[in-house]
């Protein structure tokens, strides 16, 4: 009788192992699907690399030294572009950076009265020009720093690889789907090279029609002319005798 009874003892013992084992493999089962799943990501690359538009900060550096003051010429033509850049682009004032007082004290100012003609000169209002005075470090060679904020399309960074491209890649190597820095230099490019950021948001508004090309077409049509352009020529080439 005891026989059994240890026999029907081990068996629940048994049975109980077998589902708390069970249990736990549900359960790392169910902590590795949760893992897979918080690597998911989009799998339009647009999506995973977007392009922010954002503010940006434009400088220009001016370097000064204390044997000369004033602007060389390629320094006048920096100040110029970045005086009519900042009328097509900026959205903020300009803020000048002029180390006061040490050996180039002198040339700073007499680098700084160039700078404010150039910018007067260029149609800048002077009440949106703020001069800030910091110290001078005491070194032979200043730097005039003149900037403003603007809009600025931003991407990445790129160059990173949350998951593996191989099998112990999840889901995104059985499903043979674009890895995650697919697409990111491509949208970095575009970023960089767009003129005006916020086309990247919204067209512009559409522009008034050529006036003068207008009436010459209205003129045709009243002639009864052709109004496409006319060709002449593209009949008479002859093929190179280059290398015979």
């Amino acid at each position: 009788m005891r026989t059994v009874e240890a026999t029907s003892s081990g068996c629940r013992r048994a049975i109980v192992r077998l589902i708390c084992a069970g249990a736990l493999a549900g359960a790392l089962a169910g902590c590795h699907q949760a893992t897979v799943a918080q690597t998911r990501y989009p799998d339009d690359y647009r999506k995973r690399h977007p392009i922010v538009v954002q503010e940006g900060v434009h400088s220009l550096d001016v370097f000064v030294g204390r044997n000369r003051g004033g602007l060389n010429p390629g320094q006048r033509a920096d100040v110029l572009a970045f005086a009519q850049t900042w009328r097509h682009e900026s959205t903020s004032g300009i803020l000048i950076e002029a180390p006061s007082g040490g050996p180039t004290g002198r040339a700073v100012e007499e680098t700084m009265r160039e700078i404010t003609s150039i910018l007067d000169a260029s149609g800048v209002p002077r009440n949106v020009v703020r001069v800030r005075r910091p110290p001078a470090a005491g070194s032979a060679l200043a730097i005039i720093r003149l900037k403003y904020t603007q809009l600025t399309a931003k991407v990445g960074p790129c160059g990173t690889w949350p998951n593996d491209l191989g099998p112990n890649g999840g889901e995104a190597y059985v499903g043979n789907k674009p890895y995650w820095n697919f697409g990111c230099a491509t949208q970095r490019n575009l970023a960089a090279m767009v003129a005006n950021p916020a086309d990247l948001v919204q067209p512009r508004a559409e522009l008034p029609a050529y006036e003068a090309r207008r009436s010459v077409m209205i003129d045709k049509y009243r002639k009864g002319e052709n109004m496409s352009g006319t060709y002449t020529g593209y009949d008479k080439g002859k093929i190179s005798d280059l290398g015979k």
